[in-house]
């Protein structure tokens, strides 16, 4: 365990430091000399420095980020452990890239990142997706099953991998993931996860048990949402006798900065070092906070706490209400929440130590504040949304990415667009999940579901123009 506390890349920048080097390098800032950031920020340029003698190389490692990827790789147990600068999303590029060629066939969790999809349209791949099931208890799309996964590569036995996400933004789990690993290692397929909220899982006890430990070949972390991270900070690991963690260093040479932040490996450094030192008595001392808190939620009245399978997320919910009215209310009292939907609020906890001090009981004031503000208001006109399956259990696109770049498009009125093909994905962001696909066939839900999130004031990215209510489409 004393290994671990060692953070071999912030020891080596606070050497190089004390040295009092004068900057006659990139980057332009100069240790921060020219700089007119604020001063909080200003402070840590001394430490965004670049390879320099005795600081190492990122993209070929052999001193003190060689060392503090081995300590990764020695913490989650894998064959190779990478540092990511450009967030999950280069994790995810980088894992599809190393198995999958041009028309290579890949099932795919259809409720999976935008970057998950980005990849599979740059790789060429032809995607295969699988629908999972409505969840009732979180009022969110689940996860997958054997089941589902058997049937889809008796459909489609050329498979060259099994994407899936794990857990789902919400935190559910499910209980399949070791299953669906097995089946898919008895066709000698490797199962790639986008586990960006379970970087966590590594402390075990209450949390659940990460893929890479039930047998996956490549996991993605996001440390910086669970853990202390910077933003963009990330993992990925391999551990497999199906791919070649060589391959998935080749695709991080190309597709990672080829000047990456000092200041966010040694973030990552100190993430690695926070999750290796968190003990039994720590997730106890969380535990109990969290205990203490969610009692005293429901001690307020009219709002409904919702726990699931990551003791991290908790789900709150006002009867008569949207996630969106809620939101509103709580972010005029200086309380932010990671997203919101039509149903609720998506909360997450900090993985406390059981010496740190995180403000529960201002936060308890000001969220009961906002909900005397919400219940104060007449109940949300809104219309109930039913539960949405994204499509059929197993399915394809009606057009593939290259053929969608070759046909016109225009903008039609979302009603109007039931059975025609989407010329781009929209997506309600946060989470990044597509509610529509580029080359995906409109359904009367999809149009349902877009209505209604426009009617809440949800925010998109993509082909989608909210004022207007239109979507783009393409002119088959």
């Amino acid at each position: 365990m004393k290994r671990h506390m060692d953070r071999p890349v912030i020891q080596a920048l606070d050497e190089f430091q004390k040295q009092q080097p004068i900057s006659f390098h990139v980057p332009g800032h100069k240790n921060g000399l020219l700089s007119t950031l604020p001063k909080e920020i200003r402070s840590a340029l001394s430490y965004d420095v670049t390879e320099l003698s005795g600081l190492d190389d990122l993209h070929e490692p052999a001193g003190m980020i060689q060392d503090a990827e081995r300590r990764l790789a020695d913490l989650y147990q894998s064959d190779r452990s990478f540092f990511l600068v450009n967030g999950s999303t280069v994790g995810n590029l980088a894992m599809l890239f190393a198995v999958c060629s041009p028309g290579d066939t890949v099932i795919v969790q259809r409720n999976a990142h935008k970057s998950i999809f980005h990849a599979i349209e740059l790789t060429g791949a032809r995607p295969v997706f699988i629908s999972p099931k409505w969840d009732e208890k979180t009022q969110t799309i689940g996860t997958v099953c054997a089941l589902q996964i058997k049937k889809a590569i008796e459909a489609a036995p050329d498979t060259k991998a099994v994407v899936l996400t794990y857990p789902t933004y919400y935190g559910v789990a499910g209980d399949e993931m070791a299953a669906i690993i097995e089946l898919c290692h008895e066709q000698s397929i490797p199962v790639l996860v986008d586990e960006a909220h379970g970087a966590h899982f590594v402390a075990g006890g209450s949390f659940p048990t990460s893929a890479l430990s039930l047998g996956a070949d490549v996991v993605v972390h996001s440390a910086h949402k669970t853990l202390p991270a910077m933003t963009m900070a990330s993992f990925l690991h391999v551990r497999s006798s199906l791919i070649d963690p060589q391959r998935i260093a080749h695709y991080l040479k190309m597709l990672q900065s080829s000047s990456p932040s000092y200041l966010l490996m040694a973030s990552l450094d100190d993430a690695r070092s926070y999750a290796a030192s968190y003990t039994s008595n720590d997730q106890e001392a969380f535990l109990q906070e969290r205990t203490a808190f969610i009692r005293s939620l429901r001690e307020l009245s009219s709002i409904n706490v919702v726990e699931v399978d990551d003791p991290l997320k908790l789900l709150l919910r006002v009867e008569g209400y949207t996630g969106f009215d809620l939101l509103d209310k709580l972010e005029a009292e200086g309380i932010f929440a990671e997203l919101a939907d039509p149903f609720q609020i998506l909360l997450i906890l900090p993985l406390l130590k059981k010496d740190n001090y995180f403000p529960f009981e201002e936060s308890l004031i000001r969220i009961k504040k906002a909900i005397i503000r919400l219940k104060s208001e007449a109940v949300s006109d809104a219309a109930k949304l039913s539960a949405f399956s994204i499509g059929e259990e197993i399915s394809t696109l009606a057009i593939s990415p290259t053929e969608l770049r070759k046909l016109e498009a225009e903008w039609v009125p979302i009603e109007s667009a039931i059975e025609r093909v989407a010329a781009g994905s929209i997506i309600p962001y946060p989470p990044g999940v597509p509610l529509v696909l580029g080359g995906e066939r409109i359904n009367e839900k999809h149009a349902e579901w877009l209505t209604q999130y426009i009617m809440m004031n949800a925010k998109f990215q993509g082909e989608i123009r909210t004022e207007q209510r239109k979507i783009l489409v393409a002119t088959e």
